[in-house]
């Protein structure tokens, strides 16, 4: 299951992040969403964990606690259809 964590401060690492979510099960991959400009943490990022019943688990408790002086917000990642991207029509001057 894809879990969404948010609202975190740019000194979270994905190796700390994985370390809170292993307290729950098995942990597949972490992501950290960085602006690609300044390299630095946008806030959030994404855990997959493969047991849904750990995953659940693993949000219910986490969700709201205070990591940093800042609370977690943590939710299924999977919310939805994924936008598209409008297109632009190139113009030739």
């Amino acid at each position: 299951m894809n879990i969404y964590v948010g609202n975190f401060t740019e000194l979270m690492t994905e190796t700390t992040l994985r370390e809170i979510f292993e307290a729950f099960g098995v942990v597949d991959r972490v992501k950290i969403i960085k602006d690609r400009f300044s390299g630095r943490s946008k806030g959030y990022g994404f855990v997959e964990m493969p047991s849904n019943s750990e995953a659940d688990k693993a949000i219910k408790a986490l969700n709201g606690n205070m990591i940093n002086k800042k609370p977690l917000k943590i939710k299924h990642g999977d919310s939805g259809p994924k936008k598209k991207r409008k297109k632009f029509k190139r113009r030739n001057f």
